[in-house]
C-alpha cells in the first residue's frame, strides 16, 4: 500500500475494524497447521489464493488494519506511518516469490488481489492469472482500445482519473487514465468476473495477509464453498469469515509460506529486478572552415520524454580520451547535455546513479560515438536479454550488469536511440526464523506488552550492495 495513495483516497468514516491485537499460533499447532495447509495445496486440482496488504509488510509497506497501519495510527491521530524505502522500489515478500513458484509448478491457478502496489505482476505472476480488485498504483489504461501500460513509476492520480499520457497505439491515442478506484467506485467488471469464475472453479481458495472486511470482495471466497472447496485463512487478527474456514492460520504469511514451500519441496528462485532506459544521441553537421557538430545526449525513461525515471537519481558524463572536456552531472530530470565540437571519434562514459532502494550505486555505460558513421542497428529478442541477464546475476549474485535490447536509427534525422536493460537488485531468499526462535520472541513480546516484528526482510539479503561498474553483458 503506497502511503500516497492512501492520503488521495476521499474520506471515508467507516473503513472497517481498526487495530485488532494479533494473535500468534503455539509453535507446535502452527507446525500442524502448516503440514496441513500443504497437503491441501499438494492435493488441489484448482488452487486460488486471494490476498491484502498483510502480505506486503514485509516489503515495508505498512497495511491499513493492523496496530500500526495507516488508518489505525491516522484514527489515534498519530499521522501516516513511514515506509521503510520508496514505493517502486519495494521488492516481493517471500510470500509473492512462493506464489510465483507455485503458479511456474502449475499448482496456483489464479490470485485474487486487493492490493495496488504491483508486486504480483513485478514478481512474475502472469497478468492473465490476476485479478487486481483495486487497480494497480503503476497502470494506466486506454479506456477507448483497453490497452493496459504498466509504469516503473507511480501513476500520478487515483479514482481513474486522466493521466498526462496518451495510448501509444496510432490508430487511438485516446488519453490514459488510472486503474486505481477511490472509495465509491465499483470494483472493474472484468477483474471481478475473472475472480468469481474461478472462486466458483476452486477447490481450494487461499486468503493470505486480509482482514477479509471490505465488500464485495471479501464476499469471493465464499463461491468456493457452494462447490465443495474449502477456504484456508493465514492473517493475524481475527476475520469476519473464519467461522466459514476450513483451517484459520494465526501466523505471519512469509513464515507460513516458507514452512509450505519446505513441505513441497519447492525451492524459491532469488528475484531480480530489471529497469529499463533509452539513451537518445543527436547531432547536426556544421559546414565551414573546420568542420563541427553540434550534438545532445538524453537519458530518458521508456515510458516518454515526460515520464519519470524514478530508479535513476542523476547522470554523470565524463570523456576518458578528452581530459580537457569537463565532466557534466545531470541531476535533474530531464537528463540532457548538449556540446558543441570538431567532428572526431569521441568515448563517452555515462555514470547512472541509481536512486535509493537499488542494490547498487551506480552503472558505468561506454558510449562511443563516431559521428560520421552509424553505430548500426540492434534488435534483440527482449524476452531472452531479460532472461540471459537474470541467469548470469543469480549466477554471480550481483546486481548492476546491463544490456543493450535496441538500438536505432531515426530515418531523416542523425538520431539514434538506445535501450538499455540494466539489473538495479538482486533479492535472496534465505532460511526464515524456525517456529521454535518465533515462540521465544513472541512470549517475550506479550510479557513486555510490545508488539515484536521478525520480517521477510530479516532474511532478504541483497547483493552488491556498493559499487556497481559492470562489464556489458553480450547476449548472443
Amino acid at each position: 500500500m503506497s502511503l500516497g495513495y492512501a492520503q488521495k483516497l476521499s474520506f471515508k468514516e467507516d473503513v472497517g475494524t481498526l487495530g485488532m491485537s494479533e494473535i500468534f499460533d503455539p509453535p507446535n499447532v502452527l507446525q500442524q497447521k502448516i503440514e496441513e495447509l500443504a497437503s491441501l495445496i499438494e492435493e488441489s486440482k484448482h488452487l486460488v489464493v486471494f490476498t491484502g496488504a498483510g502480505i506486503s509488510t514485509s516489503c515495508g509497506i505498512p497495511d491499513f488494519r493492523g496496530p500500526k497501519g495507516v488508518w489505525t495510527l491516522q484514527r489515534e491521530g498519530k499521522g501516516v506511518p513511514e515506509a521503510s524505502l520508496p514505493f517502486h522500489r519495494a521488492m516481493p515478500s517471500l510470500t509473492h516469490v512462493a506464489l510465483v513458484e507455485l503458479e511456474k509448478a502449475g499448482i496456483l491457478k489464479f490470485v485474487i488481489s486487493q492490493n495496488v502496489d504491483s508486486i504480483h505482476l513485478r514478481s512474475g505472476i502472469p497478468r492473465e492469472k490476476l485479478a487486481e480488485l483495486h487497480g494497480n498504483s503503476f497502470m494506466e489504461i486506454c479506456p477507448s482500445c483497453g490497452a493496459e501500460y504498466l509504469r516503473d513509476f507511480e501513476v500520478e492520480t487515483i479514482g481513474m482519473k486522466e493521466t498526462p499520457r496518451r495510448c501509444s497505439d496510432i490508430k487511438c491515442g485516446a488519453k490514459l487514465r488510472d486503474t486505481v478506484l477511490d472509495w465509491e467506485d465499483a470494483l472493474p467488471p472484468k477483474e471481478m468476473n475473472a475472480a468469481s469464475k474461478h472462486c466458483r472453479m476452486a477447490d481450494v481458495v487461499l486468503c493470505l495477509g486480509t482482514s477479509l472486511q471490505i465488500t464485495p470482495a471479501c464476499n469471493l471466497p465464499l463461491k468456493s464453498l457452494r462447490g465443495g472447496g474449502k477456504i484456508v485463512i493465514v492473517n493475524l487478527q481475527p476475520t469476519p469469515k473464519d467461522k466459514k474456514a476450513w483451517l484459520v492460520v494465526h501466523g505471519m504469511v512469509d513464515q507460513v509460506m516458507a514452512g509450505v514451500m519446505e513441505r513441497l519441496n519447492c525451492q524459491i528462485s532469488p528475484y531480480v529486478r530489471i529497469d529499463l532506459f533509452h539513451v537518445i544521441f543527436n547531432q547536426t553537421h556544421c559546414i565551414g572552415e573546420r568542420k563541427y557538430t553540434k550534438w545532445s545526449l538524453r537519458v530518458i525513461s521508456v515510458h516518454g520524454e515526460k515520464a519519470p525515471l524514478s530508479f535513476i537519481k542523476s547522470v554523470e558524463i565524463s570523456f576518458p580520451d578528452r581530459p580537457e572536456l569537463k565532466v557534466a552531472v545531470l541531476q535533474k530530470q530531464p537528463f540532457v547535455l548538449k556540446r558543441e565540437m570538431l567532428l572526431r571519434p569521441l568515448d563517452i562514459l555515462l555514470k547512472i546513479n541509481l536512486s535509493d532502494g537499488c542494490g547498487c550505486q551506480f552503472v558505468n555505460i561506454d558510449f562511443p560515438v563516431n559521428f560520421e558513421e552509424s553505430s548500426g542497428c540492434v534488435n534483440l529478442d527482449k524476452d531472452k536479454v531479460i532472461q540471459k541477464l537474470k541467469d548470469v546475476t543469480v549466477q554471480d549474485q550481483c546486481c548492476g550488469k546491463f544490456s543493450v535490447i535496441e538500438r536505432k536509427n531515426v530515418p531523416g534525422q542523425k538520431k539514434e536511440l538506445s535501450t538499455y536493460a540494466v539489473v538495479t537488485n538482486i533479492v535472496k531468499y534465505g532460511a526464515i526464523a524456525p517456529i521454535a526462535k518465533l515462540s521465544v520472541v513472541n512470549t517475550v513480546a506479550k510479557r513486555s506488552k510490545e508488539k515484536v516484528d521478525i520480517r521477510s526482510d530479516d532474511c532478504l539479503m541483497a547483493s552488491c550492495e556498493g559499487e556497481g561498474t559492470m562489464k556489458k553483458l553480450r547476449v548472443q
